[in-house]
């Protein structure tokens, strides 16, 4: 009688085993962070989206003389961007960073000095990223969490410090090279004729270009009349339940 028990014991333990295994074949695998097939963690590069909204930004890490053209630019055409800022930048122009805060834009941080960050010890990079973070902090009370490494320089290393400091990795799709300065006509065809340019796309600009207040208002009409939605990048992304490809896209688990 045991072992008659203990076989049907058996038979039932297998079977379940049997069911657990075929219901978990059809369950999507998804990768929550991810890169390439070598391995390689990515930031986000643009976004997966059926609107056709896009992100334009600029990076303030030196001068301060076109920034509030600039502001008066984004206000005409009611556009909302997010400015990418180096602790440094903070410290020199604390009213601006004010004036871009409360005229409703992304404050973004840059770091604190403006490195490369895949040369830094972990320690660095960290204090890189909180030093600015808490500068912006004491101005305006904001808690920044979209993070863009100097020179888009980063590795597996930066990438898991930027997240494990509250942030998310931020790249671009689209690059206007506006700080070569050869001149506005050729800022508005690097964005508005780009290849990448499309749904999710996040837009690369600098407040210090020497041609970006010309080029802006015509690179704002000509994307609205094409019927995009600006909208700041920490609106364009998902702040959960993704992944990211091999091209830095990211993408909503569904």
């Amino acid at each position: 009688m045991l072992s008659k028990r203990f076989f049907n014991s058996v038979l039932i333990l297998l079977f379940a085993g049997l069911l657990i295994l075929c219901g978990t074949a059809y369950i999507p695998r998804f990768i929550s962070v991810s890169g390439s097939s070598s391995g390689r963690d990515l930031p986000i590069y643009c976004v997966e989206t059926e609107k056709p909204q896009i992100s334009i930004s600029f990076d303030c890490a030196w001068g301060d003389e076109y920034t509030q053209t600039i502001l008066d630019i984004l206000a005409s055409h009611k556009v909302k961007a997010t400015f990418f800022m180096t602790g440094q930048w903070v410290e020199k122009y604390p009213e601006s960073v004010k004036k871009i805060y409360e005229s409703g834009h992304d404050l973004g941080n840059h770091s604190e000095n403006h490195p490369y960050m895949t040369k830094l010890g972990e320690e660095e990079k960290a204090q890189e990223i909180l030093s600015v973070h808490d500068k912006v902090k004491e101005l305006t009370g904001y808690e920044m969490f979209l993070f863009r490494a100097p020179y888009g320089d980063y590795d597996n290393d930066v990438i898991a410090c930027i997240k494990e400091n509250g942030y998310y990795p931020i790249q671009w799709d689209v690059d206007s090279l506006d700080w070569k300065d050869y001149g506005s006509q050729d800022i508005i065809k690097k964005i508005t004729e780009n290849a990448k340019l499309g749904n999710g796309s996040i837009i690369l600009c600098h407040n210090g270009a020497k041609y970006i207040t010309d080029a802006l208002d015509t690179v704002l009409s000509t994307l609205q009349e094409k019927g995009y939605e600006f909208v700041p990048i920490s609106q364009l992304i998902y702040k959960d339940q993704y992944y990211i490809n091999h091209e830095g896209r990211q993408i909503p688990e569904i």
